[in-house]
């Protein structure tokens, strides 16, 4: 419901997503190895901190991505964070049905994950929690290591599109 002069309005699913659209995100790829030794990567925009002591990291996934089975495997993963240049890697991993490994530079990381190369940061977690909220599953990581660079921009997602910092 939404609130206008204090009376309460019913709403739909596209109203509150485009309502959600005017937060501006970072754009993250989760990588892991799932059971059977295979590369698994998703694109994620709900990444957010938790706790600095301890170290705890989160991000949501759908119930109905086939990636979440297989994420839900990892003992541990990697938080890549994009660059503004990589708006074309983010769709990769986004897409369902492709090869998303294709041309992607990695090298693995703490328990298998693959880390994107070049990224703007990478977070290296082992997984603590996951939650079952909704239609989403929301999954906390102990943050075991990380890097970052400091001279490129973020890649920005906000009201459906990819944007740039001015």
């Amino acid at each position: 419901m939404t609130l206008s002069g204090g009376k309460a309005h019913q709403f739909g699913a596209r109203e509150l997503r485009d309502a959600l659209g005017c937060f501006a995100t970072g754009v993250i790829v989760v990588t892991g190895v799932d059971s059977d030794g295979c590369l698994i990567g998703v694109t994620v925009n709900s990444f957010a901190s938790v706790s600095l002591d301890p170290p705890l990291v989160s991000f949501c996934l759908g119930k109905s991505l086939r990636s979440r089975e297989r994420i839900a495997t990892t003992k541990g993963f990697a938080l890549n964070v994009l660059r503004e240049d990589q708006g074309c890697l983010s769709v990769q991993f986004a897409a369902e049905e492709i090869d998303k490994w294709h041309n992607i530079d990695y090298r693995r990381g703490i328990h298998a994950a693959p880390v994107i190369e070049p990224n703007l940061a990478v977070f290296q977690c082992l997984k603590y929690a996951e939650f079952e909220c909704g239609d989403h599953v929301i999954i906390i990581g102990r943050v075991e290591a990380f890097e970052h660079d400091d001279k490129e921009a973020p890649l920005i997602f906000h009201r459906g599109g990819y944007r740039q910092l001015l």
